[in-house]
């Protein structure tokens, strides 16, 4: 029992050691920090299989990484790269937000090897990570064998390749693509296939290098699209072919310079060189030589060089059985072999001509002649044919020596020569183109220059001969006034006879045609003469103007030659008034009322017609009583109190009378030079602006006993006719009463109901 209880104690005892021993093992041991691993597709955690776009923008905050410790402790995070590889990344230590600093190209590098790190200040733990690049559209597709020059023989077959096309696009997928077209693919002679790049010439097309030696096709190599920036985007290169075309001989020679035309003169020899004809092959990249020859047509008189075309004469011009030979050249192309191939063939006009030793010559009837004149009236009718000209012209020469032009040189195109081409002889014709042109009173007389010009010779020989046509004058032209139109004016008081105005027309014809008679008439001529030949305009001796009673006058003056031809005016005559009436009033003694307050108004005539002469100006002269306590309107003749009279009582008061009557002289003078007046005696009763109407015109009554016994007379009547009306109606009253009380009594019975 003692031994147990010891060795329980014993064991009691060290409990607490064992405690303490296995309390600092723990306390000595320290665990590594370590980061989550949250997947592929996580934006945080350690980085492991993470994939980034190429097209990311530098600055974008891309991943966070994240870990923890197993003690708690505040870990931080690291970011390295291998020596001499470039740093992409940046990161911050507390928070692990990695940054991208550097642009990524997917097409340098696709992958990017990184050291991330975790720390908690005692223990760091490493981990090396790839980071892929992941593509974006952001490369054009590059020409691999482009732009190029290519050779194609133009007899190439339609429908045939001719070149294939390389391009490559660095980027993946779609944008990896690439598919091929032709810029201008409706206007050139190629196709191109999409997608394998190969250029074709077009089926039914064919190249020929004599009309277009160099053919330049630009090709458009355009990928398949992909994202870029958020974006979808397409990206494209051109290059340009250009496709020289080689020739073959495929095309004849052409002669150069057609149509050929040579001439043989009559001073030529046998050797003389009638033309050089020349030809090229018309395969102009690869020519052969030319061979000439003759055809047909020569007839054994010319001769051609074989290699330069030369053609010459082999006889004397003498022995040309013809004037013109038409041969037919022959070019034909010599192989390397000296075989004759393709020719052309062309046509050499030859003409044998003499010599040009004549020019032409103008015959009058006595021979060479070079003035010819004539005398005729003006205007003859056009087409006519100038007679009495006989001209003759001709050219001793043959053929084409002896072809010329005629041409006549003048004023204006009056007249015309026939023929205007002439082979050899012909009888001259002059013609009247504009009659109206041919006018005497123009021109007296016409110098025209004949001109015959050889066509065709080198020597262009000429004549020329004048042509004098001396015009008589016939009466073709009326008198023209100098004006459409005639104003005068003439004062109202000029005695009979006074000149008005002076009227002048010409006539440019000659002779008695050019005298000129004038004459009036009209209704308005009455008062007027004309002296026949001077054309002056006056009154008639017994004329007297008077602008009041008429002031215009308009009539006609004609101008007539001595055959009737005639035009004519009008004239115009205005009556200038005189200022030869006074003003008149239509009473020289009038009498009114005069409300205060209201104007009266008087009015004076001036019957001369025109101002100031008939312009009025009113004056008070004189006023009975002295108190002149009146105004008048010096333009209109209104008469009104002065402003400071407002009743009757002040003008008692100024006048100290009871009787408010005035007599006033009123003048009336004209504004003429000189200038007439006349007077007036007006009387005026003044009365109160409240007194009635009726008041004031029974005061009016004074002035008009005519008036007056009108009145009573309508009183009298009304009174009579009321006095037979009243009688009327009284006496048909007591008739109709009469009857009534000749009838009797009247008896009135009252029935009353039994009981």
């Amino acid at each position: 029992m003692i031994s147990f209880f010891r060795m329980k104690n014993v064991k009691i005892l060290h409990l607490p050691l064992l405690f303490v021993f296995v309390h600092a093992c723990f306390a000595q041991a320290d665990f590594a920090p370590y980061f989550y691993d949250n997947g592929p597709y996580s934006q945080n955690g350690n980085l492991a299989l993470f994939s980034l776009s190429e097209d990311t923008a530098v600055g974008t905050q891309i991943y966070s990484l994240n870990g923890t410790d197993p003690e708690g402790q505040k870990v931080s995070y690291g970011l390295s790269f291998d020596p001499g590889s470039k740093e992409y990344f940046s990161v911050d230590p507390v928070s692990g937000n990695i940054t991208l600093v550097e642009q990524l190209d997917r097409e340098k590098q696709d992958s990017i090897d990184v050291h991330v790190s975790i720390t908690d200040g005692r223990s760091k733990v490493v981990e090396r990570v790839t980071i892929f690049v992941m593509d974006a559209n952001d490369e054009k597709p590059e020409f691999q064998n482009m732009p190029a020059i290519i050779d194609v023989l133009e007899t190439t077959v339609s429908g045939s390749s001719i070149y294939r096309v390389e391009a490559v696009d660095r980027d993946t997928g779609s944008g990896g693509s690439v598919t091929y077209y032709l810029q201008n693919p409706q206007s050139i002679l190629f196709s191109m296939d999409r997608n394998s790049g190969v250029l074709r010439l077009k089926s039914g097309e064919m190249l020929d290098f004599e009309k277009t030696k160099t053919h330049f096709v630009t090709v458009i190599a355009k990928d398949g699209g992909g994202n870029f920036n958020g974006k979808e985007q397409f990206m494209s290169s051109s290059a340009t072919l250009t496709i020289n075309v080689i020739d073959v001989q495929d095309t004849p020679p052409s002669f150069i310079g057609t149509p050929y035309f040579g001439y043989v003169y009559e001073v030529s020899v046998p050797g003389s060189v009638i033309f050089i004809v020349e030809a090229k092959d018309g395969d102009v990249g690869n020519p052969n030589p030319i061979s000439y020859s003759f055809e047909e047509g020569d007839d054994g008189v010319f001769g051609i060089n074989k290699t330069s075309g030369l053609i010459t004469l082999l006889s004397h011009p003498i022995n040309l059985k013809r004037e013109i030979f038409n041969i037919k050249v022959k070019a034909s192309e010599v192989s390397p072999e000296g075989r004759l191939m393709d020719y052309e063939v062309t046509t050499l006009v030859v003409r044998v001509l003499d010599l040009n030793n004549n020019p032409p010559t103008f015959y009058g009837e006595k021979g060479p002649q070079n003035i010819f004149e004539l005398t005729m009236y003006e205007h003859p009718p056009e087409g006519e044919i100038l007679r009495g000209l006989r001209i003759t012209v001709n050219d001793s020469d043959q053929g084409a020596n002896a072809k010329f032009n005629l041409r006549l040189i003048g004023p204006g195109r009056m007249l015309r020569v026939v023929p205007q081409t002439v082979l050899n002889e012909a009888q001259v014709t002059i013609l009247v183109e504009d009659s109206a042109a041919m006018d005497y009173e123009k021109h007296h007389f016409l110098t025209y220059k004949l001109l015959a010009v050889e066509i065709d010779t080198p020597e262009r020989f000429s004549a020329t001969a004048d042509i004098v046509i001396h015009l008589l004058d016939t009466n073709d032209n009326a008198p023209k006034f100098s004006s459409d139109y005639y104003i005068a004016r003439i004062p109202e008081n000029s005695p009979g006879g006074s000149n008005v105005v002076s009227v002048t027309a010409t006539d440019p014809d000659s002779g008695p045609w050019g005298d000129v008679q004038y004459s009036i008439y009209g209704s308005g001529a009455d008062l007027f003469l004309i002296q026949p030949t001077t054309g002056i305009i006056y009154t008639q001796p017994w004329a007297s103007l008077d602008a009041e009673v008429r002031s215009k006058y308009n009539f006609y003056v004609k101008a007539e030659d001595a055959e009737g031809k005639y035009s004519l005016a009008e004239v115009f005559v205005t009556v200038l008034d005189l200022n030869d009436h006074p003003p008149a009033f239509n009473d020289n003694f009038l009498e009114t009322t005069m409300v205060i307050g209201a104007p009266v108004k008087i009015e004076a005539v001036d019957d001369d017609a025109e101002v100031p002469n008939n312009v009025i100006e009113y004056a008070i002269m004189k006023a009975d009583p002295d108190n002149n306590i009146f105004d008048i309107n010096a333009d209109t003749g209104e008469i009104m109190l002065k402003s400071y009279i407002k009743s009757m009582a002040i003008i008692q008061n100024i006048t100290k009378q009871s009787d408010c009557t005035w007599s006033l002289v009123v003048q009336a003078r004209d504004q003429g030079q000189p200038s007439f007046s006349t007077t007036a005696v007006i009387k005026i009763d003044i009365t109160e602006a409240i007194k009635s109407r009726f008041f004031s015109y029974f005061l009016d009554l004074r002035r008009h006993p005519e008036s007056v016994f009108g009145i009573c007379l309508t009183v009298v009547t009304f009174a009579v006719s009321l006095t037979i009306f009243i009688s009327t109606v009284l006496y048909w009253s007591s008739v109709k009463k009469s009857r009534i009380q000749s009838q009797g009594k009247i008896r009135k019975i009252i029935r009353r109901t039994a009981p």
